[in-house]
């Protein structure tokens, strides 16, 4: 089975998808640091980023019914 996982508390996705769950997989991939109020990139610093792109995430987990007690590889490319 394969779903698109959208969720209001995070940014509207500039790719195909923000989240897809296969199989009771979900994929996060390509996500940046978006704010999801103005969907406009957001300038801080790295640390400030990174913090924004992992709530982002967060909301994608929720919304499919997850959290981040469940992630099993977090990879940048």
């Amino acid at each position: 089975m394969k779903a698109i996982v959208l969720t209001d508390r995070g940014p509207k996705p500039i790719g195909p998808y923000p989240g897809r769950e296969i199989s009771r997989v979900l994929f996060a991939s390509g996500q940046v640091a978006l704010d999801p109020r103005t969907n406009e990139f957001f300038g801080g610093d790295i640390r400030q980023q990174t913090q924004l792109v992992l709530e982002n995430i967060k909301a994608i987990l929720e919304a499919a019914g997850s959290n981040l007690n469940h992630v099993v590889k977090p990879r940048c490319s």
